[in-house]
């Protein structure tokens, strides 16, 4: 990539897309093409074909994407697998046919089997069967990955895939229903401290910033309880036991950075597989999590899991090493990451 090259970055106010913004500034790319959703619904084929032929970036970001949580998934499968098909043919479509040079598609581990061995290495794609809580955005992503390859192997494209691990980090989504498991557990401790403590004001206040659906901010305490949050304890789904890796936004973006200026599609091909894992390698317990964000957060109560709800894929651990083997490692690590993210939570 040039300093100068015209970059759009697709879900720029995302998680993800927000990070690799802030990461292409700081090293001087300063002609980025940036569209909120009212300005550029990427799920119109027309207004994305219109928008590529008046702008003609030469570098795409593909951070767009809809997301969510193990609730959010087991409910809206539909919207997961049409949305996400349809922004990903849409934008990739585009991108060639208007002779982008560059594109970079973001991706998830959840692509993955739900057994697959562990640590999961690229080539364990499409050797078993999904977890079935998040089928639906995973065929999407899965959908996503392959049609960059495609074009890579008929057209000789330079379009790559990354497969983040579990993400977490500034404008996290903080939503009790549809959050991932990480900002969502941080959020409930966060309202039963305040409950627990008796901070009424600053309650209210964080309810009236982040409104919680059926929750009245006036008086909060018994919707609160639909979400497992009481004075003295607070519920989480599952079991606790399922093994997750967490990674922070801002090394997953300066790795997509990393890669856009130095690796090829065509390498990433020559070593097996079109697409790289981005992760640390590293995990802890869903129960563990907890422990950690509680010290955090400065929670005492009792945290229980409910044993009922899924608790999703039993261990999804990423393995790096083709990432590492290319040159880049991650920078932050989760005790310093659930720090910083309670600390921009509060802000």
């Amino acid at each position: 990539m040039n300093k100068s090259d015209k970059i759009f970055v697709a879900g720029h106010r995302g998680l993800v897309g927000s990070a690799i913004v802030r990461r292409l500034q700081a090293l001087g790319y300063d002609n980025l093409l940036l569209r909120s959703h009212a300005e550029l619904d990427l799920l119109d084929p027309m207004a994305v074909h219109r928008f590529f032929r008046e702008q003609h970036p030469d570098v795409v970001v593909l951070a767009a994407a809809k997301v969510g949580g193990i609730m959010a998934n087991a409910t809206c499968g539909a919207d997961f697998i049409y949305q996400n098909l349809q922004i990903q043919q849409n934008v990739i479509g585009e991108s060639f046919r208007t002779g982008v040079q560059k594109l970079l598609f973001l991706g998830s581990t959840c692509i993955y089997p739900r057994l697959a061995p562990q640590p999961m290495r690229e080539e364990t794609l499409l050797t078993g069967s999904l977890e079935p809580t998040n089928e639906p955005y995973a065929l999407a992503k899965i959908a996503g990955l392959k049609m960059c390859e495609a074009f890579n192997r008929q057209y000789g494209t330079d379009y790559i895939a990354v497969m983040p691990t579990n993400l977490y980090g500034p404008g996290d989504n903080f939503d009790l229903s549809s959050s991932h498991v990480l900002p969502g557990m941080m959020r409930k401790m966060h309202l039963a401290q305040l409950l627990s403590s008796g901070r009424a004001s600053a309650l209210r206040a964080d309810l009236l910033a982040r409104p919680v659906e059926g929750v009245d901010p006036e008086h909060p305490e018994p919707g609160l309880l639909g979400y497992g949050i009481t004075p003295d304890s607070l519920m989480l789904w599952g079991t606790g036991s399922p093994l997750r890796e967490f990674l922070w936004s801002d090394d997953m973006a300066d790795a997509c950075v990393y890669l856009l200026e130095r690796v090829s599609a065509q390498q990433l091909m020559a070593q097996g597989a079109p697409f790289v894992n981005v992760g640390t390698g590293r995990e802890c317990t869903i129960a563990e999590l907890s422990r950690r964000v509680a010290a955090v957060v400065g929670y005492e109560g009792e945290v229980r899991f409910d044993g009922i709800h899924p608790d999703g894929t039993p261990r999804k651990l990423t393995d790096p090493s083709r990432l590492h083997a290319l040159g880049w490692h991650h920078q932050v690590e989760l005790s310093d990451g659930l720090r910083r993210l309670y600390d921009w939570y509060l802000q």
